[in-house]
């Protein structure tokens, strides 16, 4: 006749028990990560694609026979762009990473850095005008701070003027002066010539 089965000390688990399950619970960890990588870089080989892609289009610009063509390319290359930086921000947002998106806020020194300010008549002082540096979150933590110009109090800046020839669409190079409209010192080797050929 068998007696029952010896049962497990049931007292507090030694120090060996202890380390065995900190590495198991390292392990799952050091896994999920490099699992969570390896989707990240997966999503990303289409973006170098798409970028390859693009750098292919941004040289049609220069090769552009005509306004149209040019036109045309440029408008190709603005889509790709936008299309790129969608895939890049979808898979962003899939883990957890979304841009503050501060235009119109008041500054928040926790997470923006003031890079500048600019003249606004109406706007309180200390309100986000632009960002040159978009900021980003990873989850409810600042991943990157945004670097912003804000407001102050006066007129705003003078619009940049626009060049006639990129406005209108016209020759963006000077024109070249004709032969006689330069006015070029004389070589002192054509006096001789002349001379020469008379005699």
């Amino acid at each position: 006749m068998t007696g029952p089965a010896p049962t497990a000390p049931t007292g507090p688990p030694s120090e060996l028990d202890k380390l065995r399950r900190r590495v198991e619970a390292l392990s799952r960890k050091r896994e999920e990560a490099e699992a969570r990588l390896h989707s990240l870089l997966n999503a990303l080989l289409p973006l170098d694609d798409l970028l390859g892609d693009t750098r292919r289009r941004t040289g049609a610009l220069h090769v552009a026979r005509s306004a149209r063509e040019a036109t045309s390319a440029a408008v190709a290359l603005s889509e790709q762009i936008d299309a790129a930086q969608r895939m890049l921000r979808g898979e962003l947002a899939r883990l957890d990473v979304t841009a503050m998106d501060v235009v119109g806020r008041a500054v928040d020194p926790a997470e923006m850095h003031v890079v500048g300010t600019e003249g606004h008549p109406s706007l309180p002082e200390g309100t986000v005008l632009k960002e040159q540096e978009t900021g980003f979150r990873l989850g409810a933590s600042v991943l990157r701070s945004a670097k912003v110009v804000i407001a102050v109090p006066g007129p705003a800046p003078e619009p940049e003027p626009v060049p006639a020839a990129s406005a209108g669409g016209g020759r963006a190079q000077p024109r070249r002066t004709t032969r006689s409209q330069r006015h070029l010192p004389r070589k002192p080797s054509a006096g001789r010539r002349r001379r020469s050929r008379r005699t």
